[in-house]
């Protein structure tokens, strides 16, 4: 025999009571019922009437009108009983149609089955393509959930025409998502959640949740994209509260600042937030009208599905979008010309040259200053990406160390990784009150020059543990079906499409030497290295204005470029390659 305590609080205090329970419902106990009784329900609903009703009446107004106290912390109150009379009028004054209980929730999911998968893969596979999309599937091999994640990159070229068609992007998918509230809460206790972003190139629905109603949500969602019209009152609202988004940016801490700045300058085919903003004011609701058309006249679909969806569930989900969309009597969208296949295209430092952007906090209020300092290594390559993790991983603590806890730079001090679509690299992020962005772009420097010394005189023994512990990360299994799909979206995303990135960087990791990795700071990331291509990114506080005046007519050295317009800078630099742009090269 098996005992379950149930611990009570009572007024005298606590005792216990002993209810039996078998083990698989120690859980739950009695708080989960364990067959589903109709007419039990209906006995309870029908206790609920004004005989037996009990209001709890709670305002401030009620002070000194109330003629009893509660013992134990001195509440006021009052019990008042309803009269006969009262319960008399609310019966017959009682709305005959008005008040009744929520019609069913359509996404309470009924089959909490798990599918049996046929083929078990632990990568997605190219489940089919198209003209119109192409399907990624990965059924759940790992978690045992009836749960599922879908999403759809829809890549719309006119999305990224111009900074009013990206402003316009964003307030369709903001009215959008407005127009869905009816279906937001019912989902949600549901266990489906659902979102709707503005990319560069289009837009993002992201479906999670049981799979035995996912169907239901992404066909709502769907109905509304077709049959999306714009609402004048609602269009006002998501304009404001976008115009106060892109205000706001100003008042961001200044090392999201310079991250922004970074990535402007970065990125190709990007637009800054002050031209939007700019042409925010000025757009109105027949823009929006005429612009929805063009935005899906042509667009691809970039579909990924998995959890607990069987093969043919999944494709039946993307042949229904594309009938909705490419099909019909009078369809919304046409496929993309082949040229209109979206790429993502990052700028190409060059090497041997120290790159210098700087610009003063957007809040003149905000004292603190910011540096990002950011090295580029290369395009991505297995045993390039191991070697520059690794060194990542070793100089991380030291970098902390002798940044914030020594020379006490900033309170916000990052030595990270960076990866912009496949180019990979690492950058230290400091903000700081105390010292301006030159001077705390001098000193990653010299930690650079200080870890040098270190990073030659390093044992094999150490060089070995950093390795495994690198190795053991990587090593760890995704902890849901969300962690899992968001990393292979990213191969999606990017169009690097390496599936099983983690096994062949744990490959390359066991044959790395100590003497590779020592050869690849040598050429990528020492000081004065042949290949090295770094950008130092600064914004200055208004404690640093003087300094930003006086740096920005100083000469600067012989490797250095200084950037003056982000946008001619871009232009005047070749892009590297990009993994994205086209479905040819994937082959089922």
């Amino acid at each position: 025999m098996t005992w379950c305590w149930e611990i009570r609080r009572t007024s005298e205090g606590f005792h216990s009571e002993r209810q039996h329970y078998p083990p698989e419902d120690w859980l739950v106990a009695s708080s989960l019922p364990s067959k589903f009784n109709p007419s039990v329900i209906q006995s309870f609903l029908k206790e609920l009437n004004p005989d037996n009703i009990r209001i709890f009446w709670e305002s401030t107004k009620f002070e000194g009108k109330t003629s009893l106290t509660e013992p134990w912390y001195g509440t006021a109150y009052s019990t008042e009983k309803v009269s006969g009379d009262t319960i008399k009028r609310w019966m017959e004054q009682a709305p005959n149609g008005d008040l009744r209980l929520p019609a069913p929730n359509v996404f309470i999911p009924k089959d909490l089955s798990l599918k049996l998968v046929s083929e078990k893969t632990n990568v997605p596979k190219l489940l089919s393509k198209s003209p119109y999309s192409r399907l990624w599937y990965k059924p759940d091999t790992a978690f045992s959930s009836p749960k599922a994640f879908v999403k759809i990159d829809f890549s719309c070229p006119y999305c990224g025409h111009s900074p009013e068609a990206e402003v316009l992007t964003g307030i369709f998918t903001r009215l959008l998502m407005d127009y869905l509230n009816e279906y937001a809460y019912n989902a949600e206790v549901a266990g489906l959640y659902y979102g709707i972003n503005p990319t560069n190139s289009g837009f993002q629905l992201t479906l999670i949740g049981y799979n035995d109603k996912l169907r239901v949500l992404l066909e709502a969602v769907v109905e509304k994209i077709v049959k999306f019209e714009v609402k004048e009152d609602r269009f006002s609202v998501i304009k404001e509260l976008m115009t106060k988004d892109y205000q706001n940016f100003k008042f961001q801490q200044p090392y999201q600042q310079v991250m922004y700045y970074c990535s402007l300058l970065l990125q190709d085919d990007t637009w800054p937030w002050m031209e939007q903003l700019e042409v925010l004011p000025h757009l109105e609701v027949d823009d929006l009208a005429k612009f929805f058309p063009l935005l899906l006249g042509r667009s691809f679909l970039e579909c990924y599905v998995a959890g607990n969806i069987e093969k043919a569930e999944a494709e039946s989900m993307i042949q229904y979008i594309e009938n909705a969309f490419f099909k019909g009597p009078q369809p919304i969208s046409k496929p993309l010309f082949a040229s209109q296949h979206p790429t993502n295209r990052v700028v190409n430092l060059g090497r041997g040259v120290n790159y210098l952007y700087a610009a003063e906090g957007l809040n003149q209020n905000d004292e603190n200053s910011a540096l990002v300092h950011y090295i580029q290594v290369h395009r991505d390559d297995i045993m390039l990406n191991v070697k520059l993790q690794l060194f990542a991983l070793i100089a991380k603590q030291p970098a902390f160390h002798q940044l914030r806890s020594v020379e006490q730079l900033g309170y916000i001090t990052v030595l990270m990784k960076r990866n912009d679509s496949g180019v990979h690299g690492m950058q230290f992020i400091i903000q700081s009150t105390e010292k301006d962005p030159k001077y705390i772009d001098s000193r990653v420097e010299l930690f650079l020059k200080m870890f040098e010394s270190k990073l030659y005189a390093m044992s094999s023994d150490e060089f070995k543990n950093n390795v495994n512990a690198l190795i053991d990360m990587k090593l760890e299994k995704h902890k849901n079906l969300r962690e899992e799909s968001q990393f292979y979206w990213r191969e999606i995303a990017d169009g690097t499409l390496n599936f099983d990135r983690r096994d062949c960087e744990i490959d390359a990791l066991r044959k790395l030497t100590q003497k590779e990795l020592t050869d690849f700071f040598d050429e990528y990331i020492k000081i004065g290295a042949p290949r090295k291509k770094a950008l130092s990114v600064r914004v200055y506080g208004s404690k640093h204005s003087s300094e930003f005046q006086a740096h920005k007519n100083e000469q600067i050295e012989p490797n250095a470029v200084q950037i003056e317009d982000i946008y001619s800078f871009r232009r005047s630099r070749p892009l590297y390659g990009s993994f994205k742009g086209g479905v040819g090269h994937v082959k089922l």
